[in-house]
């Protein structure tokens, strides 16, 4: 290793310029992405029920997806905007590092519920809002390596053909096709898969099942319509 990656005062990507746009969005970039990632990780097991103004095949009146859906949509506008900014390489070392983290995140979370609490009642509550269910785990972790890295990899694919041009289109393309392939993933292991194989509550029946990964998907494509401008945003500042 280098002397100046280790010598004392080293500022590291830092040392020229403290204000330094392309290191401070990388720093920015990546915090967003570990923060919506542990965020997601703590909410995916609270269902969510949105009132629909009206209702809609399938789906019905109501949309229901899992509470990390908001989150975990963030995780791919600040992959999106990495991959954009530092390349293919750099953008796998974060996805597959983050998932890792998740290890950490959860022994944190497991740990601190093991520990014995003063207060019964709220040792209980805590057990119930932050003890993440195996069936949940297992979708998640599942759903994010495999949706996160095809992320990248279509990001990238469809950049080495249109070079700079046509952002919003492989915006588009790598999240509305991973997030299929992660809701797909998430729904079928956490609901239906895992309770059976794991004996931890009870299958979703088709139906629910249906519509619960519908509705995750379209506020997820959603989202992803919506972000576009924003990703535009974020890659103009950091290259002007």
């Amino acid at each position: 290793m280098s002397e100046g990656a280790t010598g004392a005062g080293s500022e590291g990507p830092f040392a020229a310029d403290p204000l330094d746009r392309s290191a401070v969005a990388a720093v920015g970039l990546i915090t967003v992405f570990v923060v919506a990632l542990a965020t997601a990780q703590l909410t995916a097991a609270k269902v969510l029920a949105l009132p629909l103004p009206f209702a809609l095949p399938v789906i019905g009146p109501q949309i229901t997806l899992p509470g990390a859906a908001l989150a975990y949509a963030l995780t791919f506008l600040a992959s999106d905007c990495y991959a954009e900014l530092y390349g293919r390489r750099a953008t796998q070392v974060v996805v597959n590092v983050a998932f890792l983290a998740n290890f950490l995140v959860l022994a944190l979370v497991w740990s601190t519920l093991a520990a014995p609490g003063i207060d019964p009642e709220i040792a209980a509550a805590f057990d119930t809002a932050l003890g993440p269910a195996a069936n949940i785990v297992a979708g998640s972790l599942l759903a994010y390596v495999v949706s996160q890295n095809w992320d990248v990899f279509v990001f990238h694919a469809i950049r080495d053909r249109t070079g700079e041009r046509l952002l919003w289109l492989r915006n588009l393309a790598s999240t509305a096709s991973s997030q299929a392939i992660d809701t797909a993933i998430f729904v079928g292991v956490a609901f239906y898969a895992a309770p059976i194989l794991l004996g931890v509550g009870d299958p979703f029946q088709p139906g629910v099942l249906l519509a619960l990964g519908l509705g995750q998907y379209l506020l997820k494509l959603a989202i992803a319509v919506l972000d576009t401008p924003i990703v535009y945003l974020v890659v103009g500042a950091v290259r002007e």
